[in-house]
């Protein structure tokens, strides 16, 4: 499978309408893509966090939210593993904002959100969806969850 059709794989997982996360298709997708696309919207919901009120998300909040997520799909995933995504979004998250002005986090932030909609086409949000994968690959047993 090629990193284009894994990066929209993963993105069909997790749609944003005006009421939140929501649940599109994931019995389609691997558990490998799911859980790039959690560290995908974890990136993005952080980095909203941070620009819109000063403030990076915890550990545990991170944590929770790929739990809330990952419950309106009937999903789960065990809470060390869960924790792990939200330490390496934390970590990317924390790289992107150090190097973009406050006007560019903002628009890359939007831009990340909106890439979670699958008909949305977007440059920026497929560089970092491809990053998210690369991070979890160097994870122990991230690789032998196959494409």
């Amino acid at each position: 499978m090629s990193r284009e059709s894994t990066c929209r794989e993963e993105r069909a997982v997790y749609g944003r309408e005006r009421s939140g996360w929501e649940r599109l298709d994931p019995a389609s997708v691997s558990g490998r893509g799911l859980r790039v696309a959690l560290c995908f919207a974890l990136l993005g919901e952080r980095l909203s966090n941070y620009y819109e009120y000063g403030q990076w998300l915890t550990e545990a909040q991170g944590a929770s939210l790929c739990a809330e997520w990952l419950a309106r799909s009937r999903r789960s995933l065990p809470l060390a593993e869960r924790r792990q995504l939200s330490t390496v979004s934390d970590e990317l998250a924390r790289q992107i904002a150090a190097s973009l002005s406050r006007e560019a986090g903002l628009q890359t932030a939007h831009e990340l959100r909106e890439a979670l909609d699958p008909s949305h086409h977007s440059e920026i949000g497929q560089i970092f969806m491809v990053e998210c994968e690369r991070r979890l690959e160097e994870l122990p047993g991230f690789a032998s969850l196959g494409r």
